[in-house]
């Protein structure tokens, strides 16, 4: 069976498709997994045999329908705000169809599966005629606010194809846990979160839990506050954690472990994989990013969430979601320092919650529920008969 795998978003997006494409593969099924241009190579280094279908970045798309905006989440994400996404993510499926056309024509799927946002997923399937999957990659996706958006631009598209409405998928998978999903979502096969990132040589303190100490780590971000701006202080936040006897592993790129290592004290600086140290962390603080979010639920990590931004850049709505989610049932906490204390060094008041996660042990009862209760759904391995059956109907 060929099983085309169509993904749009951003990294996260790509690891959170890699386990069921490569389950399937492993299946014995034949695979391509197609991408847009800047993604490219984060979907050759998964290991599948990769496509591109479209050159131009999300940001493209979003500025043609929603001009002078581009790609926003903003904290109050209005109806038409929301409904404007839906139209930038639908005019990329349409941008995407023609390629995936012509990849048909030499290559016919019999199955094809698509992230929640890929519209060109849907489009094609009606093209040919094949079972669609849409795969809701982790909680905290809007899709009852931007699929009425993609929608209107696509009424055209879908009339010509004798569509009404969006195509309706013939199995939709969902990896948010159950206990976290909103009751107004559709009905949905659960699939498990199974964690998929880059890999380097491990060392041993990367898997192994320090003697005598808890372990905090502290995923900086590509855009962080706490390494960029001084007043965020980092080297104030490590030094109270270790005051409360942690070890702190920062996930940094090169050049900040290079610049900023020596004002760290004892704190592990550099790449960490998360996939293999969160099992040995006792707390993580982190941006609100998908995948970092759910591998730590999926180990039973208590999360510290501070969704925020520097200045020249929007809010996220994303992030913010993800943190309701995981703060609403107690598995984390929400943390806005600049607007909560604004009289406090940020660096001072993080490490306070920090205090708070790590001596209220609800916090860990609460997400240890959620890693139980992802670990009993199902594995893609498990999901891959439930895609075969689908060309037998």
């Amino acid at each position: 069976m060929k099983i085309l795998f169509i993904t749009t978003g951003s990294q996260a997006t790509y690891y959170a498709a890699a386990p069921l494409a490569t389950a399937a593969r492993n299946a014995g099924h034949q695979v391509i997994l197609a991408a847009h241009e800047p993604w490219v190579e984060t979907a050759e280094a998964i290991g599948l045999p990769t496509f591109c279908y479209t050159v131009d970045p999300i940001r493209h798309f979003m500025r043609i329908t929603n001009q002078g905006k581009g790609l926003r989440f903003p904290r109050e994400l209005g109806d038409q705000e929301m409904f404007g996404q839906g139209r930038g993510f639908a005019q990329m499926g349409l941008a995407g169809v023609k390629s995936l056309l012509e990849l048909a024509k030499d290559w016919t799927p019999d199955v094809i599966v698509g992230s929640s946002q890929s519209y060109a997923a849907m489009l094609l399937a009606a093209h040919l005629k094949v079972p669609y999957v849409r795969q809701v990659e982790y909680l905290g996706i809007p899709l009852t606010g931007i699929d009425p958006g993609a929608e209107e631009e696509l009424r055209p598209e879908l009339e010509r194809l004798g569509v009404d409405g969006l195509l309706k998928p013939d199995l939709l998978l969902d990896s948010t846990p159950p206990s976290l999903r909103p009751s107004h979502d559709p009905a949905a096969q659960p699939l498990r979160w199974i964690p998929s990132n880059p890999q380097r040589r491990l060392e041993r303190w990367m898997y192994t839990r320090p003697e005598g100490r808890r372990r905090v780590l502290i995923t900086s971000g590509f855009r962080s506050l706490m390494f960029r701006d001084p007043g965020w202080s980092m080297p104030l936040l490590v030094s109270e954690l270790n005051k409360l006897g942690a070890e702190v592993l920062i996930a940094a790129s090169p050049g900040a472990a290079e610049r900023f290592g020596s004002e760290l004290g004892d704190a592990r600086v550099g790449w960490i994989p998360i996939d293999v140290a969160a099992a040995t962390c006792d707390l993580a603080v982190h941006h609100g990013g998908a995948t970092t979010a759910t591998t730590l639920m999926a180990n039973g990590v208590p999360q510290l969430i501070i969704p925020e931004n520097p200045p020249e850049f929007p809010p996220n709505y994303h992030r913010e979601a993800i943190a309701e989610a995981i703060s609403g049932f107690g598995a984390g906490k929400t943390l806005w320092p600049q607007a909560q204390e604004p009289y406090k060094a940020p660096g001072e008041v993080i490490a306070a919650a920090c205090r708070e996660l790590l001596e209220n042990p609800s916090y860990t009862e609460r997400t240890q529920f959620l890693a139980k209760e992802i670990s009993t759904l199902p594995t893609p391995a498990e999901i891959v008969p439930k895609l075969e059956a689908l060309t037998s109907r």
